[in-house]
């Protein structure tokens, strides 16, 4: 059985304004952020930058973190899983949802993904918010995967599976932020992730270096 493609509804226009004023402050804000800082960096600023009010900013946008973070990717996500063929292993559906995923907002935004994730690195209240967004994000797709499975929503081993996933991934992303942030090493990376998690992370001493 093949993965049936996932084409996303068009919007109606009251939605379709919404998208529209989350993408300019997100853009507002991530040319502030990479012209100033984060700290330096104010809801006021960012609002006058993207033409709308602070309050306007703060009802899409709770918290500052929450505007680097939040890219209106997860329900799309969930939506693309549930579509991955049945008989495919729950590691392997979960790696090509988020790879690709990844692999999009690569292309989509580049300096973005990469300021999001030293931002992550060098800043703890965006790496704590990440920390809950991932929480989120993996309460969401444990839905799909319960459903994949045949078990609950709420059962312990859905839980635990979905999360050490999305928290290897995440700690991989940390990790080439790290390691200079170079797009063509993300996705490679992530993959070797979910390898690392198909073996059961298993760790073998390298050996004596090869002369």
């Amino acid at each position: 059985m093949t993965a049936m493609p996932v084409t996303p509804e068009r919007p109606g226009l009251r939605e379709r304004k919404k998208l529209k004023t989350r993408a300019a402050i997100r853009k507002a804000t991530y040319r502030l952020v990479a012209e100033q800082g984060y700290e330096a960096t104010t809801i006021e600023q960012i609002a006058a930058a993207a033409e709308v009010s602070p309050s306007t900013v703060v009802r899409y946008f709770p918290a500052k973190e929450d505007i680097l973070l939040t890219d209106d990717q997860d329900e799309l996500m969930l939506a693309r899983l549930r579509a991955r063929p049945a008989g495919e292993e729950p590691l392997e559906s979960l790696r090509t949802v988020v790879l690709d995923a990844v692999t999009a907002a690569l292309a989509r935004e580049p300096e973005e993904t990469r300021l999001r994730a030293r931002l992550v690195v060098e800043t703890p209240a965006v790496r704590a918010r990440l920390t809950e967004t991932t929480a989120e994000t993996g309460r969401l797709l444990s839905a799909a995967v319960a459903e994949r499975t045949g078990r609950s929503p709420d059962d312990l081993e859905v839980r635990v599976f979905t999360a050490a996933v999305l928290g290897a991934l995440r700690e991989a992303t940390v990790y080439w932020a790290e390691h200079g942030g170079d797009d063509a090493d993300l996705v490679p990376l992530l993959d070797r992730t979910v390898d690392a998690l198909k073996t059961g992370l298993t760790l073998r001493s390298p050996g004596p270096a090869r002369p």
